[in-house]
């Protein structure tokens, strides 16, 4: 074959790929963003905007969202309970999506946040659900909001445990945080190219305890990770969860006098067992729920999960 006849067909084939492979990607993208549109509110406060949305009716439940969230990753773990008969409120936290990243990102500065968010919205007293990284917030709105929390939830809390020494980064963790956080390109393309890596590092769930969950779950944690795009657009608070949950700080859980129901999975890769086994024992009168299996997304527990949480509503 003549050489400059196959080179000329391969740079073609590149080309075509790369076509695509582009024009994929600008859908994906695409879709990303319009599944953000029209869906939230903003209000101003002292730390800046601060976005929100609403959804369902009921009696009123505040969900801060974990890593990756922002309005939408709250209003979607809380499906569940807005189907039986919950409102709820679900912020986006500090450089997430359209909120403001304050020079002062801590999860107490989150509390004040929320707490002002609650006046604007006209609410008094409501039970808090904290996800993963978005436990810390909810702890400490907890702490030092007692009479605006009517009951806590850290759910998978990325907060500290005396017995819990955080180690280093794999190499293609550190890779995805350096690099797949600021680029929605490089993101896409390791949710396409590694799925199964994706779950186990920005998720911390086996894979194969989700190929062996029913297809429910499976595309419960798939839709996980691809709602993370744009990544760009949460970008700060991202990194600002991996410095306060890699290295998370005691707080006075003994200060806590809401009633609290924590939950956590013994194999999540993030060591929220441990965290949550924390709050149980020094947050007085605390409950714990745990499951063997699931990783930090609970797969395969979705449904007797929200069971345990609207019994534990119900019952307040």
């Amino acid at each position: 074959m003549n050489w400059s006849i196959a080179l000329a067909w391969t740079a073609l084939l590149v080309a075509g790929a790369g076509l695509v492979t582009g024009r994929r990607f600008a859908a994906d993208m695409k879709q990303a963003h319009a599944k953000l549109l029209g869906r939230s509110e903003l209000v101003e406060s002292h730390a800046g905007r601060i976005e929100y949305a609403a959804a369902g009716s009921g009696p009123t439940v505040l969900m801060i969202h974990g890593s990756g969230g922002g309005f939408d990753q709250g209003l979607a773990f809380a499906r569940p309970l807005i189907d039986m008969g919950y409102r709820i409120i679900a912020p986006s936290r500090f450089g997430y999506l359209r909120s403001s990243f304050p020079p002062d990102p801590s999860p107490e500065a989150q509390a004040d946040i929320f707490a002002q968010l609650l006046d604007i919205l006209g609410i008094n007293r409501l039970p808090v659900i904290g996800g993963s990284a978005g436990a810390l917030s909810a702890i400490a709105f907890a702490i030092r909001h007692p009479d605006r929390c009517s009951a806590l939830l850290p759910i998978v809390p990325a907060a500290y445990a005396p017995d819990i020494h955080p180690g280093s980064m794999s190499p293609l963790a550190a890779a995805i945080m350096r690099f797949g956080l600021r680029s929605d390109f490089l993101f896409w393309l390791g949710l396409l190219a590694a799925p199964r890596a994706m779950t186990r590092t920005l998720l911390a769930t086996d894979p194969r305890v989700v190929t062996a969950a029913s297809p429910d779950e499976q595309a419960r944690v798939k839709k996980i990770l691809w709602d993370i795009l744009p990544v760009s657009a949460r970008v700060h608070g991202l990194m600002n969860d991996t410095r306060l949950a890699s290295h998370p700080l005691p707080m006075a859980l003994d200060r806590i006098t809401a009633p609290t129901l924590t939950i956590s999975l013994a194999d999540d890769r993030f060591g929220t067992f441990a965290a949550a086994r924390h709050i149980a024992a020094n947050v007085r009168g605390a409950r714990m729920v745990s499951y063997p299996t699931g990783g930090h997304v609970w797969v395969g527990h979705q449904r007797e999960m929200f069971a345990e949480i609207d019994h534990f509503l119900r019952s307040l």
